[in-house]
């Protein structure tokens, strides 16, 4: 087997795809576009395997994949290569424009008597593998299982639902560990040899039966494993991709292209409804006393404070999350006493803002199939999920029947990591597959929000509520829902600011008071100048696991950067040669002085104003778990 690899392996670069064989092995390989990724497959025993090289280098060694079950004989029949270079636009998203680039080896195989297809497609930033069946006998058992054998050097980080992301985490300590810790995707990995990957799936939209990904590792031979099991239905079936992202920057994990490159495309007829932006967002406001007196509640009043402040800023929604109903039954919600929810929509919609409505299936079941009518009916552009669990069929279900009611849609309390959707049905605007900001009244650390803008934000958009103005207020417990130890929550508001950019969604949720924003109006500017969604490039400049992380998106000819760091603080060089050559921009800075601490003096920030040019090199510096925000637009 070693021998045929040896020689495949020794004329990467010659094609696509090169075919050895011997009496005991079959090794075919298929390379990405610029030949930088090889992917080399081998049939033994029965048995289907693949490797995966960068640069010639391996970086997952010879690892099973089968789809019925591990000991089910695999027998490749024929196979042909296929490619493919064109580019398409997404509705919304990080870029305008998305190149889909790859070269895709297909195997005829049998397994068993049953007739399938292994379609493994490389592109230059990854590559994905699924199965396609045909001619089973209904309720046949598939077992769709991959192995993925790193390096034991190899680093391994994951998202742990409401708390802070595992890792590192060394692959070879996983052997030894007692009690194995639970691993989500996506999984991301930093290779022994500084190379970073992400394993993780894409395209559940065809294959919700088989559920989200699962991994396990198997100590017997220390491999890390995904493994899903479903009783097949129909004439035929498709898998989910099994996807490896792989970059030379873990930064570059979050703009890798890859799995919206493999999800269905969109099957919206009409996607004019469509529209990403920001939103204001009562829930951590609750409790909030303004200078004049008023305590925001769940009430007609408050409601409309947001509205107007919504209006006179541009925010395209206002989201009313629990407890604006207090049961539900079939077809009927029993609406709060002091809400008169009629008034409130009819009031947004004179002011031209849009409004989105919590639901909770705790409260009762009004029942799915009168939900989305029902919403579409009171006048609401969207609603969020709450708690629907990890049932992707169910998931999938009530995005659709969003969209039949031109309703956007964001899951929350932990919700089904739908890599790629935002391209199939896209008004599945957002995600909470992260801990949000307070949530669970825990304190959210700088070092857990640049881990999660590095592990979590890989499955696609999240809702992460990031900008609170008013720090000391709710650290100091002045909220009804704040953290659960006071002085536990530790940002400074300029880090608050570049957060809203960083992290990318389609619907970025301003969790404080209008009130708080008015009073750093010139602080504000940046996230009311921030077009979400509706970016024609995106970038990661620097990124370090749990250190710092700095991200650039362009809107036209307008640059808007977002950095943080860790609460030691620090500086970056942040290279302005993305600009056009030969032309002066005007660039507003919002910073920390350097009084400006996380724990002690969150609320200080400075503004400045300056010109720079393409090439320019602006280093910045940061507070500890502060941050730095910029606009840059032509002169």
């Amino acid at each position: 087997m070693r021998l045929g690899l040896i020689k495949v392996i020794s004329i990467v670069y010659v094609g696509l795809f090169i075919y050895a064989c011997s009496s005991e092995n079959n090794a075919l390989q298929v390379n990405s576009p610029t030949g930088k990724i090889s992917v080399v497959v081998n049939e033994e025993k029965d048995a289907i395997s693949y490797s995966l090289l960068l640069e010639g280098k391996e970086l997952i060694s010879s690892s099973q994949i089968s789809i019925l079950s591990s000991e089910s004989k695999q027998k490749i029949i024929s196979s042909n290569i296929n490619s493919e270079n064109s580019n398409w636009q997404p509705v919304w998203g990080q870029f305008s424009e998305i190149k889909n680039q790859y070269n895709e080896l297909v195997l005829d195989l049998d397994i068993e008597g049953i007739q399938a297809q292994l379609y493994i497609r490389v592109f230059n930033e990854g590559f994905g593998f699924r199965y396609t069946l045909e001619g089973y006998t209904e309720g046949t058992e598939s077992h769709f299982y991959s192995e993925y054998n790193l390096n034991i050097n190899d680093v391994l980080y994951c998202p742990a639902g409401e708390g802070a992301p595992l890792g590192p985490i060394a692959f070879k300590e996983l052997s030894s560990m007692d009690k194995e810790p639970k691993l989500v995707m996506p999984i991301v990995v930093e290779n022994s040899e500084n190379k970073f990957l992400s394993i993780l799936e894409s395209d559940l939209y065809s294959a919700p039966e088989f559920g989200v990904i699962k991994f396990n590792f198997k100590k017997d031979t220390n491999s890390l494993v995904s493994s899903n099991k479903t009783k097949l239905k129909g004439a035929s079936t498709t898998t989910p991709w099994r996807v490896i992202l792989v970059n030379d920057k873990v930064g570059d994990l979050v703009t890798n292209t890859t799995c919206l490159n493999l999800a269905t495309p969109n099957q919206l007829a009409d996607v004019s409804w469509v529209k990403p932006g920001k939103t204001l967002w009562d829930w951590r406001v609750h409790g909030y006393k303004t200078d004049d007196g008023f305590t925001y509640g769940i009430n007609t009043e408050s409601y409309i404070r947001f509205i107007d402040f919504a209006a006179e800023k541009g925010i395209e929604y206002f989201l009313i999350d629990d407890f604006w109903f207090t049961k539900a039954t079939t077809g009927h919600l029993e609406i709060a006493k002091n809400l008169d929810l009629e008034r409130v929509s009819a009031y947004a919609k004179t002011k031209g803002v849009k409004l989105i409505l919590y639901y909770d299936r705790h409260k009762g079941d009004f029942g799915d199939d009168n939900l989305f009518p029902y919403y579409k009916s009171l006048g609401m552009s969207g609603i969020k999920y709450g708690f629907m669990g990890s049932n992707v069929s169910f998931t999938r279900n009530a995005i659709e029947k969003s969209a039949e009611n031109h309703l956007l849609v964001d899951f929350h309390d932990g919700p089904v990591p739908f890599t790629g959707i935002e391209r199939t049905l896209p008004n599945a605007i957002t995600k909470e597959y992260c801990h949000a900001q307070q949530d669970s009244r825990r304190a959210f650390t700088p070092e857990t929000f640049i881990k999660m803008a590095l592990i979590n934000a890989v499955q696609g958009p999240l809702d992460m509520n990031n900008g609170n103005f008013s720090l000391v207020d709710i650290n100091n417990g002045n909220r009804q829902k704040g953290p659960k130890k006071t002085h536990s929550y530790f940002s400074t508001v300029a880090s608050e600011v570049a957060r809203t950019l960083i992290i990318h969604s389609g619907l970025v949720c301003i969790p404080d008071a209008p009130e708080a924003y008015a009073k750093k109006a010139d602080l504000f500017e940046f996230i009311e100048k921030m077009p979400v969604g509706k970016w024609d490039d995106s970038k990661a400049l620097h990124a370090k696991m749990g250190d710092y992380i700095s991200t650039a998106r362009r809107h036209g000819d307008e640059w808007f950067i977002g950095s943080v760091y860790n609460q030691k603080g620090g500086a970056l060089d942040i290279n302005l040669d993305f600009l056009k050559a030969n032309e002066t921009y005007d660039v507003t800075f919002y910073e920390d002085t350097k009084d400006t601490n996380c724990k002690t003096n969150p609320e200080a920030y400075q503004i400045r104003k300056a010109k720079v040019k393409k090439g320019d090199v602006l280093n910045i510096k940061m507070a500890p778990g502060g941050g730095h925000a910029m606009w840059i637009r032509p002169d």
